[in-house]
Protein backbone atom coordinates (compact mmCIF):
# COMPACT_ATOMS: atom_id res chain seq x y z
CA UNK A 1 0.00 0.00 0.00
CA UNK A 2 1.29 3.42 -0.93
CA UNK A 3 1.48 5.72 2.07
CA UNK A 4 0.09 9.12 1.30
CA UNK A 5 2.33 11.90 2.56
CA UNK A 6 0.28 14.93 3.37
CA UNK A 7 2.28 17.97 4.32
CA UNK A 8 0.64 21.07 5.60
CA UNK A 9 2.29 24.44 5.85
CA UNK A 10 0.63 26.84 8.22
CA UNK A 11 1.16 30.45 7.32
CA UNK A 12 1.11 32.79 10.28
CA UNK A 13 0.35 36.39 9.45
CA UNK A 14 1.58 38.10 12.60
CA UNK A 15 4.55 38.13 14.90
CA UNK A 16 4.90 35.19 17.25
CA UNK A 17 3.96 35.81 20.87
CA UNK A 18 6.83 36.47 23.26
CA UNK A 19 6.65 32.99 24.77
CA UNK A 20 6.30 31.11 21.47
CA UNK A 21 9.35 29.13 20.43
CA UNK A 22 10.48 29.84 16.86
CA UNK A 23 13.39 28.99 14.64
CA UNK A 24 14.43 31.76 12.26
CA UNK A 25 15.46 30.57 8.80
CA UNK A 26 19.21 30.39 8.33
CA UNK A 27 21.30 29.20 5.44
CA UNK A 28 23.52 27.29 7.86
CA UNK A 29 20.77 25.66 9.97
CA UNK A 30 18.72 22.88 8.42
CA UNK A 31 15.74 21.40 10.20
CA UNK A 32 16.12 18.10 12.04
CA UNK A 33 13.39 15.83 13.31
CA UNK A 34 14.24 17.08 16.82
CA UNK A 35 12.80 20.46 15.75
CA UNK A 36 9.35 18.90 15.25
CA UNK A 37 8.02 18.93 18.82
CA UNK A 38 4.26 19.44 18.46
CA UNK A 39 1.64 16.84 19.26
CA UNK A 40 1.06 14.40 16.40
CA UNK A 41 -2.21 15.02 14.58
CA UNK A 42 -4.76 12.25 14.90
CA UNK A 43 -7.36 13.33 12.34
CA UNK A 44 -5.07 13.18 9.31
CA UNK A 45 -3.05 10.69 7.32
CA UNK A 46 -0.09 13.09 7.26
CA UNK A 47 3.34 11.80 8.18
CA UNK A 48 4.59 15.29 9.05
CA UNK A 49 3.37 18.84 9.37
CA UNK A 50 5.56 21.91 8.99
CA UNK A 51 4.33 25.11 10.57
CA UNK A 52 6.21 28.04 9.13
CA UNK A 53 5.34 31.55 8.11
CA UNK A 54 6.29 35.11 7.46
CA UNK A 55 6.55 37.42 10.43
CA UNK A 56 6.26 41.07 9.50
CA UNK A 57 6.29 44.37 11.33
CA UNK A 58 6.88 47.96 10.39
CA UNK A 59 7.12 51.38 11.97
CA UNK A 60 6.76 54.84 10.53
CA UNK A 61 8.28 58.12 11.59
CA UNK A 62 6.16 61.23 11.38
CA UNK A 63 6.58 64.90 12.19
CA UNK A 64 4.47 66.91 14.66
CA UNK A 65 1.94 67.64 11.88
CA UNK A 66 1.34 63.92 11.34
CA UNK A 67 3.15 63.86 8.01
CA UNK A 68 4.84 60.51 7.41
CA UNK A 69 8.59 60.94 6.92
CA UNK A 70 10.13 57.47 6.79
CA UNK A 71 9.48 53.81 7.53
CA UNK A 72 11.28 50.69 8.65
CA UNK A 73 10.09 47.13 8.02
CA UNK A 74 11.21 43.82 9.53
CA UNK A 75 10.52 40.52 7.75
CA UNK A 76 11.56 37.03 8.86
CA UNK A 77 10.84 33.41 7.99
CA UNK A 78 9.98 31.41 11.09
CA UNK A 79 9.45 27.75 11.84
CA UNK A 80 7.20 26.87 14.78
CA UNK A 81 8.51 23.71 16.52
CA UNK A 82 5.57 23.36 18.92
CA UNK A 83 3.12 23.35 15.99
CA UNK A 84 5.22 21.09 13.75
CA UNK A 85 5.21 17.32 14.13
CA UNK A 86 6.00 13.99 12.50
CA UNK A 87 5.29 10.32 13.03
CA UNK A 88 8.59 8.85 14.25
CA UNK A 89 8.02 5.41 12.72
CA UNK A 90 7.47 6.92 9.25
CA UNK A 91 9.76 9.96 9.18
CA UNK A 92 12.85 9.55 7.00
CA UNK A 93 15.45 11.75 5.29
CA UNK A 94 13.34 12.10 2.13
CA UNK A 95 10.35 13.42 4.07
CA UNK A 96 12.58 15.69 6.16
CA UNK A 97 14.00 17.18 2.93
CA UNK A 98 10.42 17.80 1.77
CA UNK A 99 9.70 19.58 5.06
CA UNK A 100 12.89 21.65 4.78
CA UNK A 101 11.81 22.77 1.33
CA UNK A 102 8.54 24.07 2.80
CA UNK A 103 10.63 26.23 5.15
CA UNK A 104 12.90 27.28 2.25
CA UNK A 105 9.81 28.32 0.26
CA UNK A 106 8.84 30.51 3.22
CA UNK A 107 12.30 32.11 3.12
CA UNK A 108 11.93 32.64 -0.63
CA UNK A 109 8.75 34.63 -0.06
CA UNK A 110 10.43 36.61 2.72
CA UNK A 111 13.13 37.58 0.24
CA UNK A 112 10.53 38.53 -2.36
CA UNK A 113 8.68 40.61 0.23
CA UNK A 114 11.90 42.40 1.20
CA UNK A 115 12.51 43.08 -2.49
CA UNK A 116 8.96 44.47 -2.91
CA UNK A 117 9.43 46.65 0.17
CA UNK A 118 12.72 47.98 -1.24
CA UNK A 119 10.80 49.20 -4.32
CA UNK A 120 8.25 51.18 -2.30
CA UNK A 121 8.48 54.95 -2.34
CA UNK A 122 7.82 56.94 0.80
CA UNK A 123 4.36 58.48 0.65
CA UNK A 124 1.46 59.32 2.92
CA UNK A 125 0.04 55.91 1.91
CA UNK A 126 3.08 53.88 2.96
CA UNK A 127 1.18 51.99 5.69
CA UNK A 128 -1.38 50.78 3.18
CA UNK A 129 1.38 49.95 0.66
CA UNK A 130 3.26 47.89 3.26
CA UNK A 131 0.12 46.03 4.28
CA UNK A 132 -0.72 45.37 0.63
CA UNK A 133 2.67 43.83 -0.23
CA UNK A 134 2.55 41.77 2.97
CA UNK A 135 -0.90 40.35 2.16
CA UNK A 136 0.24 39.55 -1.39
CA UNK A 137 3.38 37.81 -0.06
CA UNK A 138 1.27 35.58 2.18
CA UNK A 139 -1.16 34.80 -0.64
CA UNK A 140 1.72 33.93 -2.98
CA UNK A 141 3.37 31.83 -0.26
CA UNK A 142 0.20 29.82 0.40
CA UNK A 143 -0.33 29.27 -3.33
CA UNK A 144 3.25 28.07 -3.88
CA UNK A 145 3.15 25.75 -0.85
CA UNK A 146 -0.06 24.22 -2.19
CA UNK A 147 1.33 23.86 -5.72
CA UNK A 148 4.51 22.28 -4.35
CA UNK A 149 2.56 19.67 -2.40
CA UNK A 150 0.21 19.03 -5.31
CA UNK A 151 2.94 18.61 -7.92
CA UNK A 152 5.24 16.56 -5.67
CA UNK A 153 2.25 14.57 -4.43
CA UNK A 154 3.34 15.48 -0.90
CA UNK A 155 6.85 14.09 -1.58
CA UNK A 156 5.75 10.80 -3.20
CA UNK A 157 6.69 11.95 -6.72
CA UNK A 158 10.47 11.99 -6.37
CA UNK A 159 11.03 13.44 -9.85
CA UNK A 160 8.81 16.44 -9.09
CA UNK A 161 10.40 16.71 -5.64
CA UNK A 162 13.81 17.05 -7.31
CA UNK A 163 12.46 19.61 -9.80
CA UNK A 164 11.02 21.67 -6.96
CA UNK A 165 14.22 21.43 -4.96
CA UNK A 166 16.24 22.86 -7.86
CA UNK A 167 13.61 25.52 -8.62
CA UNK A 168 13.60 26.81 -5.03
CA UNK A 169 17.41 26.75 -4.90
CA UNK A 170 17.56 28.82 -8.10
CA UNK A 171 14.91 31.27 -6.86
CA UNK A 172 16.67 31.73 -3.52
CA UNK A 173 19.86 32.52 -5.44
CA UNK A 174 17.97 35.06 -7.58
CA UNK A 175 16.93 36.94 -4.44
CA UNK A 176 20.20 36.40 -2.54
CA UNK A 177 20.61 40.13 -1.88
CA UNK A 178 17.50 39.92 0.33
CA UNK A 179 18.35 36.77 2.29
CA UNK A 180 17.95 36.40 6.03
CA UNK A 181 21.17 36.98 7.92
Amino acid sequence: MLIRFLIICLCFLSLPSNDEVTITWSESKKLTWADFRGPVGTDTDAVAVTASGITFSFSVKQNSNGELLSFKAEVEAHFYPEKSWYIKAKGDDHILAHEQLHFDITELHVRKLRYDISKLNMSQHIKEDLRRVHVKANEDLAAMQNTYDTQSQNSINKEQQAIWSQFVKDELKKFEDFKSK
